[in-house]
């Protein structure tokens, strides 16, 4: 048993790594701020505050697994935020009528960029450069140089707003308690499902006290965090989002076979287009995903901050990058999980929280977040260099 813990910890180091680095980054500022981290009120606002970067971050781990790298989300989050404001705020288009409008505009950035990659094959590198001046050029043009507001309150909700509760005199939150208790519920007919999948067909599977444990301390961190939520206003309404965007994103690069060529594509190209691997058209809709999800990522800032603004998106493309690194995708391509992806931006937003409720200054906060990047990093080709001798 204890061979098969082992074999499971270094398959898995990266991701297992960074997960428990989160655990404690956080019990490190938790003691260090007096118990402020860990307020319900604080966790909202860790929440939403990283809610765009950790969508930029799903995005951007699918386009580094196929081996790129896309420097324009940040510019195109502004653009698109910059239009939806002219869209709702100047020319009243209906919420839900602009909202699709904008993904839909995010997606043809997306192919603009995706067809320069994939099939006049210019480097990513230097394609998305070239969008990251083109569309910052555009949102202040858009915008003459000034701010739109304020958004109208229906669509501010998708940042600020709540799911609303049956009981609402009570202390707690009870559908945020009730949600809480059904996660845990399907997670353990899951697990149970899988546990028989692997019984009947004769497969290797993770020792049983293993799988309990995980189990447990899963079902114990979705309570916990529930009851904090609950005792604030309950589950914010980007909060469900990301869930949605998780489960969607882990299930399509884990259960598809989309998923799987987009791993062989970052694996060897060469290889994966003889056996039969689309890799173009692949990575024309990695670029296409990831203008959507650039796109969604500015409508939920543009939320957050109730106004469209030339210097919004900046520096969001260096997070979302930050993140799918330091949760485990490779510099090389081929390497990384949705949730890894995210581990890696909730190490960067609670390392950002907790520095600023500590009172650290912005300069030694961009420091310390380089040299964790560069660590991971070196830490990731350590592993390759240590598994190939």
């Amino acid at each position: 048993m204890l061979e098969s813990i082992k074999t499971i910890l270094k398959s898995n180091v990266r991701q297992y790594g960074m997960f428990i680095a989160l655990v404690l980054i956080m019990l490190l500022f938790e003691i260090i701020t007096d118990g402020t981290l860990m307020k319900p009120l604080n966790i909202t606002n860790l929440v939403l505050q990283n809610s765009y970067i950790l969508i930029l971050a799903i995005g951007m781990l699918l386009v580094i697994i196929t081996g790129h790298i896309d420097l324009s989300v940040g510019s195109v989050a502004a653009f698109v935020g910059a239009v939806s404001a002219i869209m709702m705020v100047k020319y009243n288009v209906p919420v839900i009528l602009a909202i699709i409008l904008s993904l839909a505009i995010g997606a043809l950035v997306g192919a603009w960029q995706g067809f320069w990659v994939a099939y006049v094959k210019i480097p990513a590198f230097i394609v998305t450069l070239a969008g990251m001046l083109l569309f910052r050029g555009l949102t202040m043009l858009v915008l003459n140089g000034q701010s739109v507001a304020p958004f109208p309150e229906s669509f501010r909700a998708i940042s600020t707003g709540f799911i609303s509760d049956i009981n609402h005199n009570g202390t707690l939150h009870l559908v945020t308690i009730i949600l809480g208790i059904i996660l845990s519920l399907a997670l353990i007919l899951f697990e149970w499902r899988k546990a028989r999948i692997d019984k009947t067909y004769q497969l290797a599977s993770t020792p049983l006290p293993v799988k309990i444990a995980k189990l447990a301390i899963l079902i114990f961190t979705i309570n916990y965090f529930s009851y904090i939520f609950a005792s604030y206003k309950g589950l914010p309404n980007i909060f469900i989002l990301l869930f949605a965007l998780i489960a969607i994103y882990s299930f399509v690069m884990k259960k598809t076979v989309m998923g799987r060529h987009v791993y062989a594509l970052g694996g060897n190209e060469k290889a994966a287009k003889l056996s039969g691997v689309k890799t173009k058209k692949m990575t024309f809709w990695v670029f296409v995903n990831m203008g959507v999800l650039s796109a969604l990522a500015g409508l939920v800032f543009s939320a957050r901050l109730n106004a469209a603004t030339p210097k919004a998106g900046v520096n969001f493309e260096l997070d979302a990058i930050a993140a799918a690194f330091i949760g485990g995708a490779s510099a090389t391509g081929g390497v990384g999980t949705v949730i890894g992806a995210i581990v890696g931006g909730l190490v960067m937003g609670v390392m950002n929280n907790g520095m600023s409720l500590v009172g650290l200054g912005i300069d030694y906060q961009q420091g310390i977040k380089g040299l964790v990047l560069l660590s991971a990093v070196a830490f990731d080709l350590y592993n390759k260099n240590k598994s190939s001798h």
